[in-house]
């Protein structure tokens, strides 16, 4: 029986950023892959802080990983002693970076480079470990897996790595995610004090979310008697957020506007549910869950025209240039007021949503490791 390991160290708990795209994916893989790949034994590389499921052989490290230094630390000097030890055919590293060093096939994945296309976005640190180790690990593993397209371009551009290694496995979407009956939202609204009319954004409040832009498109929308939405900001402070509190200071929109900080996992559908507008103006998105989730849930989105967004919301979601808030407010403005747009929106929405799974997210991963270990056996 082959016996693969994941690297579950960026796997979270609790109200801060680092649960969320990473932390989730890692989650979906976990809970997922022994259903669709259980003739193989799954080891999971273990920080600690949250509940380990059962179906998985854990090693815990008794390393405080939760401290970025401490992990990188560890997966650099420990994880290939630990696969080892483990007696481990395969090893996966699902955030961009596995060891360096050891003889264990590797495989990874990658979300997205903007650390190489927004390197100013990053704190210093951070954008030199990413672009480093991402490089040598890219450079060192077997397999690539990149959630989307777009991204895969940019493994193969800003990585050169041969286009052979990289394989596209999209992201998935929790079956939980679904339109909710309208008295339940009554109830949410009511529960948390929310307006009637609500436009959404969701994500970590960091630069390349490009929320500034939002917040100019929506002023323009409400000196133009468009909307009289409150504009909900939801999701963890990152990093480099302080320019939102400046633009808001700056457009007057202390009032209009409202920090709901992050969401947990299970109230997701009701906040996309409960908003009539879903937004999402990013800068570069390696492959975006947040509109596609708001999608599932009945809710008209517009979205950036660039990266991986116009590739995974299709023709079911309505996109404007990021840079621009004018066109921002115009797409906004049409999937508010144009009556026919929202309900084929909605429609469409449900549609493009409903073609992604996290189980076939497993199934295509348990793919990738088993066509790697086949390779890895002949040569």
């Amino acid at each position: 029986m082959p016996r693969i390991g994941l690297n579950a160290h960026l796997l979270a708990h609790g109200g801060s950023y680092r649960n969320a795209g990473v932390s989730r994916y890692i989650a979906k893989l976990m809970a997922h892959l022994p259903q669709v790949d259980p003739d193989t034994e799954y080891v999971a590389f273990w920080g600690g802080g949250v509940d380990a499921p059962p179906t998985w052989r854990i090693c815990p490290s008794p390393w405080r990983t939760r401290w970025p230094p401490a992990r990188i630390a560890w997966e650099q000097l420990c994880q290939p002693i630990a696969a080892r030890r483990a007696g481990l055919h395969l090893l996966h590293a699902p955030v961009y970076v596995g060891p360096l060093l050891g003889k264990c096939p590797l495989v990874i994945t990658v979300h997205d480079l903007s650390f190489f296309r927004y390197p100013h976005l990053f704190r210093p640190f951070n954008r030199r470990y990413l672009q480093h180790f991402a490089c040598w690990s890219a450079s060192r593993a077997r397999r690539i897996i990149a959630v989307s397209q777009s991204t895969a371009r940019d493994v193969i551009e800003w990585l050169r790595v041969p286009e052979e290694k990289v394989v596209v496995v999209p992201n998935g979407v929790d079956e939980e995610m679904r339109p909710r009956a309208e008295a339940e939202l009554e109830l949410f609204r009511l529960g948390h004090g929310l307006p009637p009319k609500m436009i959404l954004f969701l994500g970590t409040l960091e630069p390349r979310k490009n929320i500034p832009t939002l917040l100019a498109a929506y002023a323009e929308l409400r000196r133009r008697g468009y909307v009289e939405h409150t504009l909900i900001l939801a999701g963890a402070r990152g990093w480099y957020y302080e320019e939102i509190d400046r633009t808001i200071e700056r457009l007057c929109l202390g009032d209009k506007v409202r920090f709901v900080g992050y969401v947990p996992t299970e109230e997701l559908s009701l906040w996309y549910s409960a908003a009539d507008l879903f937004v999402y103006p990013a800068l570069y998105e390696g492959f975006g869950l947040p509109p596609l989730e708001a999608m599932a849930c009945g809710t008209p989105v517009v979205v950036s025209n660039v990266s991986s967004l116009p590739e995974v919301v299709g023709e079911a979601g309505l996109t404007a240039d990021p840079r621009d808030p004018h066109a921002l407010a115009e797409a906004m403005a049409r999937a508010l007021v144009d009556s026919a747009l929202r309900a084929r929106l909605r429609q469409d929405g449900l549609a493009r949503a409903a073609t992604y799974s996290w189980r076939v997210t497993a199934e295509r991963t348990a793919q990738v490791y088993h066509q790697t270990l086949d390779e890895a056996a002949y040569g």
